[in-house]
């Protein structure tokens, strides 16, 4: 089919002076339709209607063809049908062709996808009898008209928005017609379909708060994140990009977990936030499909193979926790937990930049250290050494004797409750959504090397570490430096070990003072905010 593509741009639009020229994102507005509708696949003749030279001359640096409009249908009264009539019959001529399809593009329209044209024009071509195919948005409102000075209603009972009848609004994107419709009056016919838009595309700039609606689609971009997070690394990754993507508000956030990390899958399914389950055997053919335009890997160390061809596919990578070779290719790296050897630009690594969650942001800190009265045991996600038990089993005696309450609080993948039920005077606690109130009402925590002892730390409770493995071993954050009784790797520790610096540390009331101030010393509360603008700040960059 020969297919020709108008787009009428007057120079004298009076809401937004001079529109059509002024930079949307950084283009001019003209721009977007005109690169919408080169990008078809049906190869349009695309023209740029106007009775203003800038604009015809913008448009043809953009690569559009021009019709110079007569100024008798260029004023605020004139309607479209002449106008597209008029450059119609000047194209036909210009191209020696004879157009089966004329489309009207306004430039109001720049959300408009290429896609979406493709798809209305193919429905015209699949369905001869079908004469005009107009871009639309569902409009369908309790809404009301005037009639003299009297305002009625356009419904007969109000009911919720499902139950009325469907209305609809044309947008401005695309108006297909047949040639045998066009006129200098007319460009419907009488078989109508409706091609309904959304998600942005359907938005047609009339104000300036329509112009601020599109910059913000246009500068949105797709973010993915890939995480890992199974019985053997827990859920750390998965609580770490969660939070991230919950204080990223200006754009689209997808997570994809690999073909181990079914806990992960779960746990950010439970969140509400789309997510998806590796399906090729390359995990790269995955993220070609979805088209992200930055891509966050939590999912421990990267290879210098795997970061190399993310950039390939144009993607901007930022990776948390990365000691692989793959960290010195990526654009941002962040190790809140691990220290770097070397000094390399644009990789950041402390606590300074740990994402912190909202109820340890907003929890208060421990302020008075007495007699170890309740002992919280909290090892993480899916505490694969069961610690929770080895630790019970070694201080429950002492702690029944001596009226200590212990309170357990499993993680999401604990799997090990069997195990605990001997021990008939805990307090097993599941799926807890204020772990920092126990925290605070704690006396003494025993946890595991990694993220908790930064919550542990944000809240200022004394702390007994044990490392679940010897990546644990690496995490300089849980030591004496900063108020923590690091005790090794757990599962080397004798119980007499453990029993023994139990005890020494319950009747150390002095040490375990000195130990929460050494935690409050260390501001935790703003490393959230730290990482969101490096994020942010590569995000603009590009």
């Amino acid at each position: 089919m020969n297919i020709l593509a108008v787009i009428p741009a007057r120079g004298g639009s009076k809401g937004i002076p001079r529109k059509n020229l002024r930079l949307l994102n950084g283009k001019p507005l003209i721009y977007y339709s005109i690169k919408t509708a080169l990008a078809s696949q049906y190869s349009l003749d695309v023209y740029v209607s106007s009775e203003d030279d800038e604009i015809l001359n913008t448009a043809i640096g953009f690569g559009a063809k021009i019709h110079k409009r007569d100024i008798s249908i260029a004023d605020d009264k004139s309607t479209l049908d002449p106008v597209i009539h008029a450059c119609y019959s000047y194209a036909q001529a210009a191209e020696n062709k004879t157009y089966d399809l004329i489309i009207t593009m306004q430039p109001t329209s720049p959300l408009l996808k290429t896609a979406s044209l493709d798809s209305a024009i193919e429905k015209m071509i699949a369905d001869p009898a079908l004469e005009t195919v107009i871009a639309a948005k569902d409009d369908t409102h309790l809404s009301w008209r005037k009639e003299g000075e009297r305002f009625l209603p356009n419904y007969e009972k109000r009911v919720n928005r499902q139950y009325l009848t469907p209305m609809f609004t044309e947008t401005g994107g695309f108006f297909i017609t047949r040639r045998e419709i066009i006129t200098p009056a007319n460009r419907i016919g009488t078989n109508v379909e409706l091609y309904l838009l959304g998600n942005g595309e359907e938005i047609d700039i009339d104000t300036y708060e329509d112009w601020n609606l599109c910059e913000y689609h246009l500068r949105r971009k797709h973010i993915l994140f890939l995480v890992t997070g199974n019985s053997d690394v827990g859920l750390g990754h998965v609580y770490n990009t969660l939070l991230i993507a919950n204080d990223i508000l200006n754009h689209q956030v997808t997570f994809l977990v690999d073909s181990e990390s079914q806990l992960a899958f779960e746990k950010i399914a439970s969140k509400n936030y789309p997510v998806v389950m590796q399906q090729h055997a390359d995990i790269l053919d995955d993220i070609r499909s979805i088209n992200p335009d930055l891509i966050i890997n939590d999912r421990l160390d990267t290879d210098t193979a795997y970061i190399s061809a993310l950039k390939h596919l144009g993607l901007q990578v930022v990776n948390f926790e990365d000691l692989g070779d793959g960290a010195k290719e990526a654009d941002l790296v962040i190790n809140a937990i691990y220290p770097e050897k070397q000094i390399l630009q644009n990789h950041f690594f402390g606590h300074d930049y740990f994402v912190l969650r909202d109820e340890f942001i907003y929890s208060r800190q421990k302020e008075t250290i007495g007699d170890v009265r309740n002992i919280l045991v909290t090892f993480g996600g899916v505490d694969p050494n069961n610690y929770t038990k080895k630790v019970i089993e070694t201080i429950y005696d002492y702690c029944n004797a001596n009226r200590i309450t212990i309170t357990v609080i499993a993680g999401f993948g604990y799997k090990e409750y069997d195990s605990l039920r001997a021990f008939t005077t805990i307090d097993v606690k599941e799926n807890v959504t204020n772990i920092s109130q126990y925290m605070l009402e704690a006396d003494l925590i025993f946890t595991s090397a990694g993220r908790t002892t930064y919550e542990i730390a944000s809240i200022g409770t004394p702390a007994i570490v044990m490392a679940q493995n010897e990546r644990e071993m690496t995490h300089f954050f849980a030591s004496s430096e900063f108020g923590f009784l690091n005790l090794g790797l757990g599962y080397k520790l004798t119980d007499e070990e453990l029993y023994k610096n139990f005890i020494a540390l319950v009747n150390a009331t002095e040490s375990r003072k000195y130990m929460s101030d050494l935690m409050k010393k260390t501001d935790l509360k703003s490393g959230r905010k730290t990482v969101n603008r490096l994020i942010q700040n590569l995000m603009e960059s590009k």
